[in-house]
């Protein structure tokens, strides 16, 4: 019979029978290693705008300057009227900025998240560093500028004299949730990305096309039979209707769309976790 002990590092992180153990280990370490982890995130957000003229007005300035440039040409340049009826209550900016917000957010996160390991070999190869750690603080660093770019299109409801709809209380539920699924997203790529160094061009080409192939720039009525099929196979359209719901309708317009982002988001990261916990054991000779 054999010994648990015998068995290869390797294959203990796939065991099925290791769930609870996986489940006890990243609640562990996020736990323990929070200072280090907020003390990592914030480093991560001075670093990157360290030595420039305006620093932190850029975590805000980038986000808000990409979705100026979406804004003017959906609504300015191709015209998309939206909004003033029963089903579609609010203009097209807010249901436009609604989908967007959370998409530029996860954008910025997989694809930084994708060589937070690769990228910091140094501290990988250090037995005692928890990097289990690097690719969570790559997606706090990333909050920021969605909470000021929500912060951003309340204040232009406000500004429009347009209703802000109650469930905007459910914000903070679904940044909990996108976050999971964000870090879990990374997990996955990041360990990928360790073996197969073209996994960051990949994520850079889907990242680019990924927002036109949900439901953020157009309604989903206006997409052909034959291909509206696809927006309910793309987990990312579940996103963007949860935060539609919450920001745009006020009501739960696709009532399947958070019960099913909760799902994803919570097995995302579940099982990001294992497969990062599985690939790290050979970072050191793969790196």
């Amino acid at each position: 019979m054999t010994r648990s002990a015998d068995i290869h590092p390797a294959l203990r992180a796939l065991n099925p029978r290791g769930h609870w153990q996986a489940t006890k280990e990243i609640t562990l370490l996020l736990t323990r290693f929070r200072q280090l982890t907020w003390e990592l995130t914030r480093r991560e957000l001075s670093e990157r705008y360290a030595g420039q003229m305006f620093g932190w007005v850029w975590a805000a300035a980038h986000p808000i300057l990409l979705m100026a440039v979406y804004l003017f040409i959906f609504a300015f340049v191709f015209k998309v009227r939206v909004g003033g009826t029963l089903s579609l209550p609010l203009d097209y900016p807010t249901y436009l900025l609604s989908g967007l917000i959370p998409w530029i957010a996860m954008q910025e996160a997989v694809s930084r998240g994708t060589v937070s390991i690769t990228g910091n070999s140094r501290l990988v190869k250090q037995v005692v560093f928890p990097i289990e750690i690097l690719p969570v603080k790559v997606v706090l660093s990333t909050l920021p500028a969605q909470i000021v770019s929500h912060l951003i299109l309340l204040v232009y409801l406000a500004a429009t004299s347009q209703p802000i709809p109650a469930t905007y209380a459910l914000l903070p539920l679904l940044i909990l949730l996108q976050t999971a699924a964000m870090i879990g997203l990374c997990y996955v790529l990041a360990a990928a990305q360790v073996f197969v160094r073209d996994t960051k061009d990949f994520v850079i080409v889907f990242t680019t096309i990924g927002a036109y192939l949900a439901p953020v720039f157009y309604l989903p009525e206006m997409v052909p039979g034959v291909f509206r099929r696809f927006l309910y196979l793309n987990p990312f359209s579940y996103v963007v209707w949860s935060y539609q719901d919450a920001l745009y309708f006020g009501r739960f317009e696709h009532p399947y769309a958070m019960p099913l982002f909760a799902a994803l988001s919570v097995m995302t990261f579940y099982l990001g976790y294992r497969v990062f916990r599985f690939g790290k054991i050979f970072f050191g000779d793969a790196l």
